[in-house]
């Protein structure tokens, strides 16, 4: 496959600047599928959308979103742009992507990231202070919940698990690949590296320069955990554009949406943010030249998400702007490959993975010990109906005493 191309949402409900139209959450939300059918229908490879739990964004519970798009596609892999590790229950994520898995036949993978809304921590019961420390010891959790049919652990965060197995298992005993985003922590490419995740740089606010610093970094601590070369590490990037059939066109027609965007607005104005950071405001040849130039900063690299929805683009831009990266998408794919070089690996999909690890095997515990009691678990299959009715009995009694 080579590079994969995709799209991310942030979820964003932005007033319209040009019509002074505000969508309402429902019309955010159905847009976000239909751009998801679009870019599989003009041939990307990737859908991917955040998380969040504050206005103005909408996307609280991305996996439900996704896996809805999955029954209304066929090919396009359906990711997040953010699945916050630091204040979701490990738990729950490994609960909830092992089913997307499922729903979608593996069309699935996940990125992992604290995100950047302060207030989302003690919604959720955490302490911001503790960001980092919550993102590895959570993540660490959440690797032995899908690595491991029944997990036995303990740490600092949240109440500890005894012989606990999360359902479902993984598809095909293979989890979701997992990659770290992150814009300015070295921490997260570090934690990237010692898995042997991917590490996606969302350089959307940020020069290359900074950009090209955290991936080297990754890259040199991928290799020294031995999983590879350097050119080995599975990296992703972020981007921005908007398209016109040339560079004026474009620039009038995006400059309000810029200007009144809640996160550019006030900011430095479109031209200083467009040769400071990957935003490319042009024709499509000059969003082909700019894209072209990323490997020139990072090597070889595999996945390259951009963001479009955003900034209260109407639905009717989005799908326009999606129709011209269709258009440059068979040049961009050809060049990219043209300048691969050679045992660069792919980007990893559930079927890549399968066959790395010699093939599907499924995992089912039955029997093992219930977490919360002790006691045989209450899916264990009883012998006969009497046995059935005193196991129900002695559960019965154990939650009686524990109220």
């Amino acid at each position: 496959m080579d590079m994969q191309f995709g799209v991310f949402s942030v979820s964003d409900v932005t007033t319209d600047p040009t019509t002074g139209h505000t969508p309402t959450e429902h019309e955010r939300i159905k847009a976000s599928i239909e751009i998801a059918k679009h870019a599989e229908d003009v041939g990307l490879d990737v859908y991917a959308i955040g998380e969040h739990h504050n206005p103005p964004f909408f996307s609280s519970s991305p996996t439900t979103t996704l896996a809805y798009i999955a029954a209304q596609t066929k090919r396009i892999i359906l990711s997040t742009s953010t699945t916050l590790i630091t204040t979701q229950d490990p738990v729950k994520i490994a609960e909830d992507f092992a089913m997307l898995q499922h729903v979608s036949d593996g069309r699935v993978d996940l990125m992992m990231g604290r995100g950047n809304t302060g207030p989302v921590y003690p919604w959720f019961g955490k302490d911001i202070r503790q960001g980092i420390p919550l993102a590895i010891e959570n993540y660490a959790l959440l690797r032995e919940l899908w690595d491991n049919d029944v997990v036995n652990w303990e740490g600092q965060f949240r109440t500890a698990l005894r012989n606990f197995t999360s359902t479902p298992r993984p598809l095909d005993g293979v989890p979701p690949f997992v990659w770290h985003g992150s814009i300015r922590s070295p921490e997260i490419a570090e934690q990237a590296a010692y898995y042997g995740d991917g590490f996606f740089h969302n350089n959307i606010f940020w020069p290359m320069s900074h950009t090209k610093r955290m991936v080297a970094l990754y890259r040199q601590r991928f290799a020294h955990y031995g999983h590879g070369r350097p050119e080995d590490a599975i990296v992703g990037l972020g981007g921005q554009f908007y398209m016109a059939k040339d560079s004026q066109t474009a620039k009038r027609e995006f400059r309000p949406y810029f200007d009144n965007a809640p996160v550019y607005g006030n900011g430095p104005s479109m031209e200083d943010f467009t040769s400071q950071t990957p935003l490319t405001v042009g024709s499509p040849q000059e969003v082909i030249d700019r894209t072209l130039s990323f490997r020139e900063s990072i090597g070889d690299y595999q996945r390259q998400l951009f963001l479009i929805d955003h900034a209260g683009l109407p639905l009717a831009k989005v799908h326009e702007q999606l129709d011209y990266l269709g258009e440059i998408l068979p040049t961009l794919r050809k060049e990219f490959s043209a300048m691969r070089k050679e045992g660069v690996p792919d980007a990893p999909t559930h079927e890549s993975l399968v066959a790395a690890r010699g093939g599907a095997h499924d995992s089912t515990v039955f029997g093992e010990p219930d977490n919360v009691s002790g006691v045989a678990a209450p899916y264990e299959q009883q012998a006969n109906d009497e046995a059935s009715v005193e196991h129900a009995d002695n559960l019965l009694k154990f939650a009686e005493k524990r109220a």
